[in-house]
């Protein structure tokens, strides 16, 4: 399989839709595969619709970090649990995932950085878990052939890796021998309601009826919810990421600061890209949300890159429909999968932040570079709630944490949509804390 993944990828999952199921999942990113695959494990039917391709946006992109360090206090026990899934599908499946624990270390290049890591020691303390400071003497005798100025380190050893590209395909196909029927390049235009309540989904092959919908469809989430009165403030963000050709090993795990942050890849080279820079497109539902990321954005407004626009079909472009019929073309047939190219710019300041920091290597040369865009809200947290419509479940908003968690997470939505205990507190990511008052609190920039 070619990388990133595109519409020119073929399609690997072409099953015949059922007349019925007992859920559909919208989205084939790792939260709807994890999702399918957990309620399929409870013995229900289940239906996963992707509009482009398994893995083909945000979750095919990522960083490939599988990281507790750093975490939200609210999504930290679900991450928690959400690594000792990824062991057991490792232990599993075999190298196809390319998961390895090889440690996250975030690197401090300020006495305020230091700080802050030591502040969320508190949380590391609170679950027993392995996470450290570090010394700058530490740090560098950790990094080959570093020179670059860091006051210190996190470090949290039992952290982990792995191949998103392939691992989530993989676990799509694994499910798919499970049972969930799985349908690549097939939009789900709306949900079909009877009595105020969800009774099937309207597809681009046709009607599939069920008592229950998820919605984890990323950064398209947002305009699908709007069709049914459902308002979220989401908004997307582009990052770019490189791969570069093989190199020796500097270190084996993942390593970030605010410059640049690198992770070694199973084929010898680094995914290397921005520490904490991220490009913004400028639409309607940005206008229509600015107040609501003031906070973020008082934080962390000099890492955003501005622009005008989206490209064409982008769910927040300018042209693209917020209302369309069932019966005909939606957005997301005219826009199969999110392409984005990659800011060259800032990945270029990348390799220069990479070869300052270590120099015996020189630049790194690039193999590949590409980009993805990630779902974020407001407070930096997704929403994993049940909506006001009875029978559809929210999951989306993972703000560029989704592909670690997001076994975890499914695990979570497929007990909450059959009505079991999430067996964790849910409340930090209710959908009313956007219209109940509630002071909105953006969770670590770690």
């Amino acid at each position: 399989m070619s990388f990133p993944i595109s519409e020119a990828s073929p399609v690997r999952f072409a099953s015949a839709l059922p007349e019925r199921a007992d859920v559909v999942v919208i989205g084939g990113g790792v939260i709807g595969v994890m999702t399918a695959w957990f309620l399929r494990e409870r013995g229900l039917s289940v239906v996963l619709c992707e509009k482009g391709r398994i893995a083909g946006e945000q979750s095919g992109r990522n960083w490939g970090w599988v990281r507790r360090q750093g975490r939200d206090p609210g999504e930290l026990p679900i991450m928690i649990e959400s690594l000792s899934i990824w062991k057991s599908l490792a232990a599993e499946l075999g190298e196809g995932l390319g998961f390895r624990q090889t440690g996250v270390l975030y690197l401090a290049k300020t006495e305020r950085e230091m700080a802050d890591f030591e502040a969320w020691t508190e949380h590391s303390r609170a679950h027993q878990l392995d996470t450290r400071l570090l010394t700058q003497g530490e740090t560098l005798a950790m990094l080959k052939g570093a020179a670059a100025p860091w006051k210190g380190a996190l470090w949290t050893a039992s952290d982990a890796r792995a191949e998103p590209w392939v691992a989530v395909p993989t676990l799509a196909a694994v499910a798919a021998e499970k049972g969930v029927v799985i349908r690549e390049a097939c939009a789900v235009r709306g949900v079909d309601l009877a009595a105020g309540r969800v009774a099937g989904v309207v597809t681009e092959a046709g009607r599939v009826a069920c008592d229950h919908v998820v919605v984890a469809a990323g950064a398209w989430s947002r305009l699908f919810l709007g069709q049914h009165g459902i308002r979220i403030p989401q908004l997307s963000v582009l990052a770019s990421v490189a791969a570069t050709e093989p190199m020796p090993e500097i270190f084996p795990g993942n390593a970030a600061d605010d410059d640049f942050a690198f992770r070694r890849r199973a084929d010898g080279g680094y995914s290397i890209a921005p520490g904490a820079r991220h490009d913004f497109f400028i639409g309607r539902d940005a206008f229509a949300s600015f107040g609501a990321y003031l906070p973020v954005l008082k934080k962390d407004f000099r890492s955003t890159s501005f622009r005008m626009a989206a490209p064409g079909g982008f769910p927040d472009a300018w042209g693209t429909p917020r209302r369309w019929s069932m019966d005909g073309e939606s957005p997301f047939e005219r826009q199969r999968i999110l392409n984005p190219k990659p800011n060259m710019r800032t990945l270029s300041g990348v390799q220069d932040a990479f070869a300052a920091a270590f120099p015996s290597l020189g630049r790194p040369k690039l193999k590949s570079a590409w980009a993805g865009m990630i779902d974020s809200l407001p407070d930096i947290v997704p929403v994993v709630d049940h909506a006001p419509i009875p029978g559809l479940t929210i999951a989306t908003g993972m703000s560029g944490h989704g592909f670690g968690i997001g076994p975890g997470m499914g695990r979570v939505i497929a007990d909450m949509v059959t009505g079991r205990p999430a067996g964790h507190d849910m409340s930090r990511f209710r959908l009313s804390r956007f219209s109940d008052g509630s002071r909105l609190v953006p969770g670590p920039s770690l």
